[in-house]
């Protein structure tokens, strides 16, 4: 799959707020994501944001402004092929620091090991090839952490949209009995791959689709794992909803909280029950219970 890198700037008018401009940049972002956009990374002229070529659509950003509830706000963009050698070649030289969740969990890159002064029950080595699902952005955070805080010993889990293959390690270093991963992206999918092997799990079957790939995955589930943008989680939860074993928990992310009153009234209409919620940095997650 190739992708586009789409550079945003956002121009607020004379007389707005400068604080104005955090919030719109995250509004931006929440709505990139409901055409298609799947990573973003902050930069100093704004905000670019990836999406699979054969979703970028010119006029559908030309449209964004008017999701943004500032009168006079302006949106320039400018778009470029990313190749596949090139993609986020600078983050995969340079790695991130190591991500400490409480005294559970340390997850961190080959570059920068588990500190020595530091005591977890868990660690996980992501080698990332996106910045996305190494556990520094707060949706994979707040995940992992309520992963370990679930009572996952013999459960089979599902993880829609696996990206590095974070939150399926996790579920397994928590003690499930086995996990199918999916993800559109081939990358992701080898990424996912990668990393099982350098964590030396089993038991995690990898395979390359969207929702469709359901259909060929027999049995049910106890836990379904889904951090992706809000306007395909809400596609896909009555998919979801069909592999979902009675008893068994959802735990959706990828959405800012102002998004979670609608993907709380279709998680109703199929007869889940918000069992919790968490926020980080107007990011939220929403677990449900069937």
């Amino acid at each position: 799959m190739t992708y586009k890198a789409v550079h945003f700037t956002l121009t607020l008018p004379t007389d707005a707020p400068e604080e104005l401009l955090s919030t719109s940049y995250d509004l931006l972002s929440s709505e990139a994501g409901a055409i298609g956009f799947d990573s973003f990374e902050e930069n100093e002229t704004g905000l670019t944001g990836y999406i699979p070529t054969e979703l970028f659509d010119p006029s559908a950003l030309d449209r964004l402004p008017d999701a943004l509830p500032i009168a006079g706000l302006s949106l320039s963009w400018t778009a470029e092929d990313v190749a596949d050698q090139d993609w986020n070649e600078e983050w995969e030289r340079t790695g991130y620091d190591p991500i400490i969740i409480g005294d559970v969990l340390c997850i961190h890159d080959l570059q920068h090991p588990l500190p020595s002064d530091v005591s977890v029950a868990y660690e996980i080595m992501i080698e990332s090839r996106q910045a996305f699902g190494t556990g520094t952005h707060e949706t994979t955070r707040m995940i992992c952490s309520r992963l370990f805080s679930l009572p996952l010993s013999g459960k089979r889990v599902l993880d829609c949209g696996c990206g590095t293959g974070i939150l399926s390690i996790a579920s397994m270093k928590a003690g499930a009995a086995s996990v199918v991963a999916y993800d559109i992206d081939e990358w992701s999918v080898r990424n996912t791959q990668h990393n099982i092997a350098l964590n030396g799990v089993s038991d995690i079957e990898v395979l390359t689709g969207d929702r469709s790939v359901l259909s060929h995955v027999s049995g049910l589930f106890d836990v379904i794992l889904a951090n992706i943008n809000r306007n395909v989680l809400l596609a896909d939860m009555p998919f979801f909803a069909e592999v979902l074993n009675t008893g068994g928990r959802v735990l959706l992310s990828g959405f800012y909280e102002h998004d979670a009153t609608l993907l709380t009234s279709r998680a109703q209409e199929l007869g889940w029950k918000v069992v919790n919620k968490e926020v980080e940095d107007d990011w939220c997650m929403l677990e449900f219970g069937r």
